[in-house]
């Protein structure tokens, strides 16, 4: 479900994550599910406990008479991945399996990371995940997100690109949250960069995607600028897997640090996240009008 009980409209028997930030698959038992409630998001659909590689589907708002105005996305489709999964520490032989990312191999998935409190990553990444599906749906968008819920198992990050790339996505977006010292803070989105590789063909596009992102979110959130990772809250990286497998525009946005106090207050915040899905919102939108 996209923050509501929502139709599904396909099942692709696909599933692929990126491993930018967070506990490392290594450390997988050490990390918990669990956090502070999604509140004013409806309870959504749990995933399995193995890697199933399902996704869900949303169809477009049912609203009759919608104007383009109204509607300034129909047509267009955006798949949104919610990076980890809840049930992913339990599960370190799975995660853990090396996978091919073209520039190296890489581990499946990873744990995420965690607020000082225990609101885990993965659970952050679902709950802003299903306020932007929602809200792109409204827009008209058919929308795709890479998992089904918060209680499942990866899928791996070459699953995720798949999805994408099998949904001839206009736009993907994966949404992360960083582990890093205390005193770091911000945000920045990871964009990816020519490897000789599936990649190559949608460099610039991705580019012009995060640039939209980054400026939307900094416009509609305050947020500042990451202060110990990027220029201009930009990073160009070539070991990503979710980057280096899409042949259709994408990018990585990790909103900030979750050890750091005041980026860790915001994120347990239902309308903190709320802002922040509706920036990436506009962020998307203006990439692709």
């Amino acid at each position: 479900m996209i923050g509501r009980a929502l139709a599904t409209t396909g099942i692709l028997a696909l599933g692929l994550a990126t491993t930018a930030c967070g506990t490392s698959g290594a450390a997988a038992q050490e990390v918990r599910t669990g956090g502070p409630a999604h509140a004013a998001v409806a309870p959504a659909a749990q995933g399995t406990a193995q890697t199933s590689g399902q996704t869900q589907t949303s169809g477009q708002t049912s609203a009759s008479g919608g104007t383009m105005r109204q509607r300034p996305l129909a047509g267009k489709i955006v798949v949104v991945d919610p990076g980890h999964n809840g049930a992913n520490y339990r599960h370190p032989d799975v995660i853990n399996r090396q996978v091919n990312v073209i520039t190296q191999k890489k581990a499946c998935d990873t744990t995420g990371t965690e607020t000082a409190s225990g609101y885990t990553e993965p659970a952050f990444n679902w709950d802003v995940s299903q306020r932007l599906a929602k809200i792109l749906e409204a827009k008209g968008a058919k929308v795709t997100l890479t998992r089904e819920g918060n209680n499942g198992v990866g899928p791996c990050i070459t699953k995720r690109a798949a999805i994408g790339n099998a949904a001839k996505a206009d736009a993907v977006l994966s949404v992360h949250a960083d582990g890093s010292a205390p005193s770091n803070k911000g945000f920045h989105v990871i964009l990816p960069k020519k490897i000789n590789g599936p990649v190559d063909p949608v460099v610039g596009k991705s580019k012009r995607l995060g640039i939209d992102v980054r400026d939307a979110v900094r416009k509609g959130t305050g947020l500042p600028y990451s202060t110990y990772i990027g220029a201009d809250a930009l990073s160009f990286r070539s070991d990503i897997g979710g980057l280096n497998l899409s042949t259709v525009p994408k990018v990585l946005f990790e909103a900030g640090n979750m050890k750091n106090p005041g980026d860790a207050a915001k994120f347990q915040s239902a309308a903190f996240r709320q802002k922040l899905a509706e920036s990436l919102a506009n962020g998307i939108q203006n990439y692709l009008k």
